[in-house]
């Protein structure tokens, strides 16, 4: 087997490399380093995530400057701020040994100047983000003319930003450009177009079968209503004590209201999304890195700066609008050889997603109920024994204590102290989940509605809109809200209204969802049927005509609610 010593690396980066503790390539590294080394012509690497790409490139790219010229002559194009630094840092470590060698990072997010002031001093080497050097060059502040070799690292994910524009014009003006690498975790057609216009005969590597995800990881998933998702989030983090991972998102908003709820509950998390400073950015990284934060809630793309192997469980809020970025998300856990577990909350109708990102990644997920409260009580238990158990107080404590905590508790039975220790590292737990619901769907495979108390609700949309069958109500409220059309009963469709039944704790988040969305232009208004006030002198449990708005708002008497009524 190839081992580093072995490869014709100049003796600097070879010497880097062996106090680095790198032994043996990975298979990326294999097949690209000694290629780029003896032959650095344009190359395609496809690796996922974690599968060390940035030496895959970064030592053949080193290898090859010449520390005698001072000006730029390789170029690194990375899609984040947080890649782009841990790429320059990575750079650092494997060039200390080569005298002369100058690289800088270049990234927004931070004030300009400084980078300027950077790049006065000839860095051999630049890493930027697409935009960043756009700007600096429209400033004259760098020039890139001298450039020979140019990485395009996550190609993908730089493409799926938008940046395909800002790339076409970065690479037009790197004229004497005489090699082109390109990494990317996926081969779309974005991708390959980028190829086909700045590439030519290019030699395309890659490892493992496409899109397969680490074997070490068990990917789970927990079945629940969307109005539920968040319970169930705090669900597993309660489950999982000791837990060091991270939550993702499909948005920024998401990212941040998530965090900030769980900060008010008394998690250690922290968000980190692209709308965040640099400054705010690096300093959630830092609590995270150094284990402040048991979690921390991400975006996809904030994601791909974070360089961390001892994460032990990656947690899909949401899963992705894309299935191919469930690789990406993933394969955050179980680096380095250890294993870890992919927690993904879904609601039933996403099952068959679930189903779609398993032939994917040629794995099967397991199925996992949702813990209820006496399981969440005894894992913690457990949890805090184990804590005991392994516990190395120093010996300097028991000698300064122990003498007053057995003055004070020398009457008491060893049990008693035990149960009152436990009780109160568990109460505010066991409080919590002494009466805790079942936030397993409790649907059948028909998409029959669990019974049980229900809320009827009345929505500003009739027959007049379009909403002109119970069907079609029912089909709009499932897909704006996301949730199983079996929850929507007792539907009655008039000209400029409708009402219909829910489950009571569905009420609340199906009113907030709805009363943010539009049916064809309107704004969707929509409240509980019995909070709607009837016109003084009329009798309430007849139904009657609002003149000001023209809508037939009814009453329910007992009289007449069964004519009213129409069951779905």
């Amino acid at each position: 087997m190839i081992s580093f010593s072995s490869l014709s690396l100049r003796e600097e980066i070879t010497r880097a490399v062996a106090e680095l503790g790198f032994e043996t390539p990975t298979p990326i590294q294999q097949k690209v380093i000694p290629h780029l080394l003896a032959e650095p012509t344009d190359i395609i690497g496809l690796a996922q995530t974690g599968t060390g790409k940035t030496a895959a490139f970064g030592l053949p790219l080193l290898h090859h400057m010449d520390v005698a010229e001072k000006q730029v002559q390789a170029l690194v194009l990375s899609p984040t701020r947080e890649l782009c630094m841990q790429i320059q840092e990575e750079f650092k470590k494997y060039g200390q040994y080569m005298r002369g060698l100058k690289t800088t990072a270049v990234y927004g997010g931070v004030p300009i100047g400084g980078q300027i002031r950077e790049l006065k001093y000839h860095p051999q080497v630049v890493v930027a983000t697409p935009g960043r050097l756009i700007d600096l060059l429209e400033r004259k502040a760098l020039s890139l003319e001298s450039v020979k070799y140019v990485v395009l690292d996550e190609a993908d994910e730089m493409l799926n930003m938008g940046f395909r524009e800002d790339i076409d014009f970065i690479l037009k003006n790197t004229v004497s450009r005489q090699h082109t690498w390109l990494f990317s975790a996926t081969m779309n057609n974005e991708v390959r177009g980028i190829a086909k216009r700045f590439m030519s005969q290019w030699k395309e590597y890659s490892v493992a079968a496409a899109n397969t995800t680490n074997e070490n990881i068990d990917h789970q998933y927990y079945v629940t209503h969307r109005h539920l998702r968040f319970e169930t989030l705090q669900r597993l983090l309660d489950f999982t004590p000791g837990i060091y991972g991270i939550i993702f998102t499909r948005t920024k908003q998401d990212c941040q209201e998530i965090a900030e709820k769980l900060m008010k509950q008394g998690y250690h998390v922290s968000p980190l999304h692209g709308d965040m400073d640099q400054k705010m950015r690096s300093k959630v990284m830092e609590r995270f890195k150094n284990r402040s934060l048991q979690a921390i809630v991400a975006t996809d793309v904030a994601a791909r700066g974070i360089d961390v192997n001892d994460i032990t469980h990656v947690i899909n809020y949401e899963l992705p609008d894309d299935p191919e970025v469930y690789t990406h998300r993933s394969g955050r856990t179980a680096r380095a050889g250890k294993s870890g577990i992919c927690m993904s909350i879904v609601s039933p109708k996403e099952i068959s997603t679930i189903r779609q990102i398993e032939r994917l990644v040629k794995q099967r997920f397991n199925r996992c109920d949702i813990p209820d409260g006496a399981e969440v009580v005894r894992k913690r238990l457990f949890y805090f024994l184990e804590q005991i158990e392994t516990a190395k107080p120093q010996k300097n404590f028991a000698e300064v204590y122990l003498q007053s905590i057995h003055e004070r508790f020398e009457e008491m039975d060893k049990d008693e102290l035990i149960k009152r220790l436990i009780w109160i590292q568990l109460k505010e737990t066991i409080d919590n989940y002494q009466e805790a619901e079942d936030l397993n769907a409790g649907y059948d495979q028909a998409g029959g509605r669990t019974e049980g108390k229900s809320v009827r609700l009345f929505m500003n949309m009739g027959s007049k809109d379009g909403m002109d069958s119970a069907e079609k109500l029912v089909r709009f409220v499932a897909e704006a809200t996301d949730l199983e059309p079996g929850m929507i009963f007792r539907v009655t469709v008039r000209e400029l209204s409708s009402f219909f039944n829910v489950r009571g704790d569905a009420a609340d988040f199906i009113k907030e969802t709805l009363s943010q969305k539009k049916y064809k232009g309107r704004k969707i208004r929509i409240e509980e049927a019995d909070q709607r006030p009837a016109p003084q002198g009329r009798d309430r449990s007849r139904p009657y005509n609002d003149k000001r708005s023209g809508e037939f708002k009814p009453r329910f008497g007992k009289s007449d609610s069964h004519k009213i009524n129409r069951n779905y």
